[in-house]
């Protein structure tokens, strides 16, 4: 990652950090004076935010370390690491926001149930409004610079406003009758963080194990590599993606009349053609073989 990629990196987490904390102390207050369960949950999502953001930035801090004779292929993927860290906290967030609401329902009608008050409501609707617009700053950002840590953590922020609609429905129930809505809002927000954590995790470790570009970019790779001068076809393209980077495997097929310099210089073209036409592509391996005219 560039110096300049990492500043803004490092500019959104920091806005992310200071708008959890406000947020959080927010939901807190609202969920106790008002009496809600769902927005106590709430609180506790945003709050987790904060030390999920503090991993993000360490993964973007390490990630953009040059290359060094123990990491020749750069420090990349310790952003996956990173975002396997951020789907972990998620995943146990969650996991325990859900018992929680689950001992409140077999417990029945005790301080759980009670009907939350008209601040919960409010604290619902400025935890969507904020939340989702954190998720559009970041994601913003992260397409920007590419960074998968930092779209894990726009996602982090989109399913803390999607647990402040099940928030809201819930409250919203609950002061119309049904206050075991509150105690189920919870249920739906355990929910919404669990699958957000396995998208996270997903994500990372696709990155990890080498797997392969999405056939759309393998295709138009193939058909660049096609188009360039002295090039007779390709007979092998593997790629995987290595953090946000792209590692491409090429065969190609060249006259077999032509000198070695010549087959090289059309290998060499192919390489740095490659390279500016894909930034996302970091290293090229390329292999000529000989091609009857």
């Amino acid at each position: 990652m560039e110096k300049n990629q990492e500043q803004i990196a490092m500019r959104v987490s920091y806005i992310s950090i200071l708008g959890n904390v406000l947020l959080s102390v927010f939901k807190l207050m609202a969920g106790i004076f008002a009496h809600s369960g769902a927005m106590i949950s709430d609180a506790v999502h945003s709050a987790s935010d904060v030390f999920s953001t503090f991993v993000v930035m360490i993964g973007i801090k390490i990630s953009a370390r040059a290359s060094d004779k123990e990491h020749p292929y750069g420090h990349e993927r310790m952003e996956c690491v990173a975002a396997i860290v951020l789907a972990t906290i998620l995943c146990i967030t969650g996991l325990g926001i859900g018992k929680n609401a689950i001992a409140k329902l077999q417990d029945g009608n005790d301080a759980g149930m009670v009907i939350p008050g008209i601040l919960a409501l409010v604290a619902a609707i400025v935890s969507i409004v904020v939340k989702e617009a954190m998720f559009w700053y970041t994601r913003g950002a992260a397409k920007k610079i590419d960074s998968g840590a930092l779209m894990a953590d726009a996602w982090h922020h989109r399913s803390d406003a999607l647990s402040s609609v099940g928030a809201l429905v819930g409250i919203l129930f609950a002061r119309n009758g049904y206050p075991v809505m509150d105690v189920v809002a919870s249920l739906i927000i355990c929910v919404f963080i669990v699958k957000a954590s396995y998208d996270i995790f997903k994500d990372a470790v696709d990155k990890m194990v080498d797997k392969a570009c999405d056939e759309e970019t393998e295709r138009e790779l193939k058909n660049f590599v096609e188009a360039q001068p002295g090039v007779l076809g390709v007979d092998l393209l593997q790629t995987r993606v290595f953090g946000n980077k792209i590692y491409v495997d090429l065969e190609i097929g060249a006259d077999e009349n032509s000198t070695l310099k010549e087959s090289h210089q059309v290998a060499e073209q192919v390489h740095d053609k490659l390279e500016i036409q894909f930034p996302k592509v970091k290293h090229i391996m390329i292999h000529v073989n000989p091609k009857s005219v």
